[in-house]
């Protein structure tokens, strides 16, 4: 919304835009440095809706807050609409919004008469083996963008954001076509394909057999803002690669 210049402190792992690298840290969800936040003196702090404590804190000093949730897609755009009017910038996040609409509609166009795979999507386990895997339920962003990617959720029944999930219930669903999301983008190719191969230990897995494992890379797919619609985007590209090549390649 080009309000960089009055972002005064970042949590933990806020990586993006690259400049705001260079301002204080004040923790994350589960360990906010409110000292820290107090000393930089901010007019308005984001809250997660679950850090009820840190907010009144805040409001009695008479801080104002802004509390949000992950929630679905809706939710990722109210937010950035609600702080757009809180620091007098409406119009920018008018202007984001549609941005990252008409993004998501492009995504949505593309790949609408395409037939949509089965799919497991992963944001999290042990890495080198199938274990603490987690993945995304029937809700939430994550469920939101896989849907608009053209991608059929194996969890969809779930109504969670995010479950733990064991190998047999990955057996048990047969997905077509495994997602896995990790925060690292600055993984090698070595490691990324040693990963990938981890899944082998499934083989009966259609998404094994067929090799339509595919691990992306970067935490813009796990932090829902202003790159939600880029995430959808890369994960509409590996399940229907053939949805975004020029037309000339088509038409061969």
């Amino acid at each position: 919304m080009g309000a960089g210049d009055q972002v005064v402190g970042v949590g933990s792992f806020d990586t993006h835009p690259p400049d705001i690298t260079t301002r204080p840290r004040v923790g994350g969800l589960l360990d906010p440095d409110m000292e820290q936040i107090f000393a930089l003196r901010p007019d308005l702090v984001l809250l997660y809706g679950s850090q009820q404590n840190q907010a009144e804190q805040l409001a009695r000093a008479g801080i104002q807050v802004l509390p949000y949730t992950h929630g679905g897609i809706d939710d990722t755009l109210s937010v950035i609409s609600h702080l757009g009017m809180q620091i007098k910038r409406p119009n920018d996040a008018k202007r984001l919004i549609h941005s990252m609409q008409a993004e998501l509609e492009n995504v949505r166009a593309r790949v609408a008469q395409r037939e949509r795979p089965s799919v497991l999507l992963v944001f999290g386990r042990e890495p080198g083996a199938l274990r603490n895997i987690y993945a995304s339920g029937g809700t939430g962003f994550l469920h939101d963008m896989l849907e608009a990617a053209g991608g059929r959720n194996v969890l969809a029944h779930i109504a969670r954001e995010s479950l733990q999930i064991t190998s047999e219930a990955i057996l048990a669903s047969a997905p077509d076509v495994v997602i896995e999301l990790t925060y690292d983008d600055r993984m090698t190719q070595e490691t990324r394909a040693a990963e990938v191969a981890v899944w082998n230990r499934l083989p009966a897995v259609p998404a094994v057999r067929n090799q339509q494992v595919h691990l992306l890379l970067g935490n813009h797919f796990v932090q829902p803002g202003p790159r939600l619609a880029e995430a959808t985007t890369a994960i509409a590209r590996a399940l229907h690669p053939e949805a975004f090549l020029p037309l000339l390649e088509l038409a061969r």
